[in-house]
């Protein structure tokens, strides 16, 4: 009977593409549900607009405001397909599993209104040549006004392996809503995004090397051809793989690890057609989305430009010293995440949803996401140690300042003033984005 059951997963799986259902109203662990099975595709275009801080503009208020230029568009688009599972094991208690994989992804950066080649800052900054650059053909320019081109990449980032339970469930008990708690290990397996300048088709990873957990809860409440639900969610990184590009490299580096996230998502499924006897259903699903991205370390709109232009075989701008103790400088490649800004991540989501008898359910989606404006080179310079006391000689400093003294472990090893100080810093702007989805589910 499970061999049966899994088959039909598999089944419905590989050859229907329908929309998500409603996350929060199903609890597998609760007979009739006991087992379910979906299969997303999701289709994301993301833009924005890449302005830069100028201390060179001489036509600048003095008591005005740092002035601010345009110089480059970015755009991005990526196909994802993931199967996920969810399995009752327990009275209301369930195991989940799901692995997105990206078919592909791929990147552009092209001028912006009115920048020219020899106008961009970026240019003058020496972090890419007036020609541009295409790792996907190195040994030719772009051409047209694209300045860089990244390679395209696809696979694995995280494993997703979760625990739920539903202290609530108005399957068993209508005058209740449903609730569920739950975790969710994300485990990294996949290869870790990397740009190598020497070899821009080497790597085509897509995984950021970190593990993290997702802890969440939902709400859902039918009321006759209405059902509100919410969900909230906290993700924070645990540890990162030996070959992750978020490594701490002591001294005075703060905020290395990547960004954690916190958000709600919520909606309003409204019937247009409720069979209750032949469970046939046909809804429409308004809701919204917020996240709060906090600051961090992160992939940005630049990351290949930056590690194009930090690599330590060359002569780029962006060169690390990974010991600023050690005379001289000791070179390491930049690793092109950079620290980014808080930013507050907001979506409008319009879903239209079929449930076909008890078993099968099918949606089609999309949502529209907005970006808050935020800076993405934001390192610090290092840590002011406080002055050594009276037998102290560690974590301290023998001199009384309030400055970070160079060659000494107050130093920041990541940080570039080239991007990172004031007057220099990149800023993400005018984010726009669109999601279209479609999912199936099969339940038993």
């Amino acid at each position: 009977m499970l061999g049966q059951t899994l088959a039909s997963i598999a089944i419905v799986m590989l050859v229907s593409v329908s929309a998500h259902a409603n996350p929060a109203s199903l609890v597998p662990g609760s007979s009739p549900v006991d087992v379910i099975g979906t299969i997303d595709y999701e289709y994301q275009h993301d833009t924005s607009t890449i302005w830069r801080e100028s201390d060179k503009d001489t036509t600048a208020d003095p008591n005005g405001a740092l002035p601010r230029h345009r110089d480059l568009g970015f755009q991005q688009d990526r196909h994802t397909i993931t199967p996920r599972l969810a399995v009752g094991i327990f009275h209301d208690t369930f195991f989940t599993a799901a692995l997105p994989v990206v078919i592909t992804q791929s990147r552009e950066l092209h001028l912006d209104h009115g920048v020219t080649r020899d106008g961009s800052s970026t240019v003058q900054s020496g972090l890419l040549p007036a020609a541009g650059y295409d790792a996907r053909d190195p040994t030719t320019s772009p051409g047209g006004d694209v300045m860089f081109r990244g390679p395209t990449r696809h696979g694995i980032d995280q494993l997703q392996l979760g625990l739920g339970f539903a202290p609530m469930n108005q399957l068993r008990d209508d005058t209740k809503p449903t609730w569920k708690l739950g975790a969710e290990l994300r485990l990294a397996i996949g290869q870790v995004g990397k740009f190598d300048p020497m070899a821009p088709g080497a790597n085509s990873g897509v995984s950021s090397g970190v593990h993290e957990l997702e802890l969440w809860t939902s709400f859902d409440r039918k009321l006759d051809r209405v059902e509100p639900w919410v969900r909230i969610f906290w993700q924070v990184p645990l540890a990162t793989t030996s070959d992750s590009l978020f490594q701490e490299p002591g001294f005075g580096a703060v905020n290395t690890a990547k960004s954690q996230r916190a958000g709600v998502e919520f909606g309003v499924e409204l019937s247009a057609l409720d069979n209750v006897a032949e469970r046939n259903r046909i809804s429409i699903d308004i809701g919204g989305k917020a996240v709060a991205h906090f600051e961090g370390r992160d992939y940005s709109e630049m990351w290949e430009v930056f590690a194009f232009a930090g690599d330590s075989r060359g002569t780029g701008p962006l060169i690390l010293d990974s010991d600023p103790v050690k005379t001289g400088v000791q070179a390491t490649s930049y690793p092109g995440i950079s620290n980014i800004e808080n930013y507050l991540e907001t979506a409008a989501k319009f879903a239209l949803r079929a449930e076909i008898g008890p078993h099968v359910r099918f949606a089609v989606g999309t949502d529209i996401v907005w970006k808050t404006d935020h800076v993405i080179t934001f390192a610090d310079a290092g840590v002011d140690l406080p002055t050594c006391g009276s037998g102290q000689t560690t974590h301290c400093e023998t001199s009384n300042n309030d400055v970070i003294n160079p060659g000494t472990v107050e130093v920041n090893p990541l940080h570039v003033g080239a991007i990172d100080l004031v007057g220099h810093r990149y800023h993400s702007e005018d984010n726009f984005g669109i999601v279209v989805g479609v999912s199936g589910q099969v339940i038993f």
